[in-house]
């Protein structure tokens, strides 16, 4: 029955990464005025998105959306079509007026200490509107490029309002970093003069959560799974799991840490599934590290118990692991081939296991039958010698 469950639960692993495959953080945001987008990029800095419709005749459908901002702040989104700079920049503009009302602009950026004055841009711009709620600004346009460039120089930007008049953006970091390019074709979106302390902490944290919960966890249930099976193997395969899994708890702890410290640097973004299975996890796995120190003995009446709380808690661990990786995965957006390595690692270890499943169940049988044989061997042989002895008792 216990090696039922056990293979009911691999089942269901592999149904959720089925299902976890197919989500897109980015592009399940549900405007409000059912607008749909069919591309989607979640910015490097500055709590920024931007959904678009391109179509190869050169119109560009765009929503810029800029989140965890305030209505006494301005945003905007720019494409420069000359270099991989401000200057020359083409702006929309937006922010909220003191009367409530949102007011939509172009602006063409000619230096450097602008107030960001309206003025007409190189290229068409029409539909150009603009909405904000919820600590959320939405700038709306339609673009035309007449020469059908696919590949964009992209500028965005936010800062502080005096009455109804922009002023100038902060040079920290983030709003030194707010530019980059866009491939309208593949959706890639790159930055201009290396990675940002922001995505690179989020590197970090992919990695180290990728490694421990999304493959070491994994990987140490396997050992306690199908090494203990062989009898030449006890105790290594205890201290061999033990050690897995505790270099797992680790590094996942490292992982976890850095997953906080983004979220308390990315206001007004929040990802609330992969946040609450990642807590979730550093509490499930919190508690089989202290479940080792209360451990019952084998001979114990109560290692039954402990048993099945260790082996349902693990597997639990495993299951929401291997979702949660792949919700980051969508989270972050990384290139496939990031992707495709860990679903990958993922088909090794399970191919791995219903091989080691199939054989274990290969050996268990194989020594039920030979303790069998060997019963009825010490069987026959006990009722032989009685029945020898009896003979010659009677005689």
């Amino acid at each position: 029955m216990a090696r039922m469950l056990e293979l009911a639960l691999y089942l269901c692993l592999f149904m959720c990464l089925i299902l976890t495959c197919y989500a897109q953080t980015c592009a399940k945001y549900a405007f409000s005025s059912n607008r749909v987008f069919k591309s989607c990029t979640h910015l490097p800095v500055l709590n920024s998105f931007l959904h678009y419709n391109y179509d190869v005749s050169g119109k560009l459908e765009i929503a810029y959306r800029h989140t965890g901002i305030t209505s006494s702040r301005w945003v905007a989104w720019a494409i420069n079509p000359t270099s991989k700079a401000m200057v020359g920049s083409q702006a929309l503009v937006a922010y909220q007026l003191s009367d409530g009302s949102m007011r939509a602009y172009t602006s063409p950026i000619t230096q450097y200490q602008t107030q960001l004055q309206e003025g007409e841009l190189s290229f068409d711009v029409s539909d150009l509107s603009a909405t904000s709620a919820n600590n959320e600004i939405i700038i709306f346009a339609t673009l035309g490029f007449p020469n059908n460039d696919t590949t964009l120089n992209q500028v965005w930007q936010e800062g502080a309002m005096s009455g109804n008049t922009p002023q100038m953006h902060a040079t920290s970091d983030p709003n030194v970093q707010s530019m980059g390019t866009l491939n309208l074709l593949s959706g890639q979106a790159g930055t201009i003069g290396g990675r940002t302390s922001i995505q690179r902490k989020q590197d970090i944290h992919g990695v180290l959560n990728a490694v421990s919960w999304g493959i070491l966890m994994p990987l140490g249930a396997i050992i306690a799974r199908y090494l203990k099976v062989f009898k030449s193997a006890d105790p290594a395969w205890f201290y061999l799991h033990a050690s897995c899994q505790f270099s797992a708890y680790v590094v996942g702890v490292a992982g976890w840490s850095t997953g906080l410290k983004l979220g308390s640097e990315s206001s007004g973004i929040q990802y609330d599934a992969h946040r609450t299975i990642g807590i979730i996890l550093f509490c499930l796995g919190t508690l089989q590290v202290f479940a080792l120190l209360v451990r019952p003995k084998p001979d114990h009446k109560y290692r039954v118990y402990w048993n099945i709380y260790h082996h349902l808690v693990g597997y639990t661990v495993v299951i929401l692991s291997v979702i949660n990786i792949f919700k980051g995965l969508d989270i972050l957006e990384p290139e496939k081939k990031w992707k495709n390595a860990y679903i990958g690692v993922i088909i090794a270890l399970a191919c791995s296991g219903i091989v080691l499943e199939a054989y274990t169940w290969f050996l268990v049988l194989r020594r039920k039958r030979s303790e069998s044989a060997g019963k009825l061997s010490d069987g026959i042989n006990g009722a032989h010698g009685n029945g020898v002895n009896a003979h010659t008792a009677n005689c």
